[in-house]
């Protein structure tokens, strides 16, 4: 049953990388994007939060928008610990959500294959939320979403707003035709209630302990919005 009560303070937040290393089947390749993985992660330490990571399969995940141009990106793409961190990823069935204050899905659009078939992505997931932590996503992220289900057997989502890359980014990109479904009316279908920004422009919506984002534009306020809930 669902409490809603507050993660014990000091427990680390679980980042949760795609394994997926290519585009349907044309074989561009993919994975996670970095800049929404470097953003969250320099809010959170800032606040003294700890983060640890792991990814579907464990080990080194694939990576997609290696920017060093972004200044974030290239300080911890030069912090050795961060690229150690990065390679050696723990299988996410193995790991213990009782350890962890939040759970945390960067997008990329490896996203959209792997993390909404886990069973541990909804086992883990599940049981983080419904201990009194945090879940949060952003861009590609929140399709590992789409298939979370309560103990009670709702959706996750079902009733609750949510922000994730829209059916018109999707487009944008020319990958509508690509990715195995469109997230944003996907997790319509699910019951949420998805808010939409112009595209390419930062949202974030905040509902009690979930958090998600729209797009790479967002990664620092789903940060900032995690942070928020975690020290209230």
């Amino acid at each position: 049953m669902m409490t809603e009560t507050a993660p014990i303070a000091g427990k680390p937040v679980l980042f949760v990388l795609t394994s997926h290393g290519t585009k349907g089947d044309g074989g561009q390749p993919t994975g996670f994007y970095l800049g929404e993985v470097t953003h969250p992660l320099a809010v959170l330490e800032a606040a003294g939060i700890s983060v640890e990571f792991a990814s579907i399969k464990g080990g080194e995940p694939p990576i997609d928008g290696l920017d060093l141009e972004d200044t974030i990106n290239q300080r911890y793409w030069n912090d050795e610990a961060f690229r150690a961190a990065i390679r050696t990823t723990a299988k996410l069935d193995e790991v213990d959500p009782s350890r962890y204050a939040a759970i945390f899905f960067p997008g990329g659009h490896g996203a959209m294959w792997d993390l909404p078939q886990s069973g541990a992505v909804d086992r883990v997931t599940r049981s983080i939320f419904e201990a009194g932590g945090a879940v949060a996503a952003v861009c590609h992220g929140p399709a590992a979403l789409v298939n979370v289900k309560l103990s009670g057997g709702s959706y996750l989502v079902s009733g609750r707003n949510v922000s994730a890359f829209t059916d018109s980014e999707e487009r944008a990109v020319g990958l509508d035709k690509t990715v195995p479904f469109l997230l944003a009316s996907t997790l319509v279908e699910r019951g949420a209630r998805h808010h939409p920004a112009p595209d390419w422009t930062s949202k974030v919506v905040v509902d009690g302990r979930l958090i998600t984002g729209q797009n790479p534009q967002s990664a620092t306020g789903v940060g900032e919005a995690l942070r928020d809930v975690l020290v209230a």
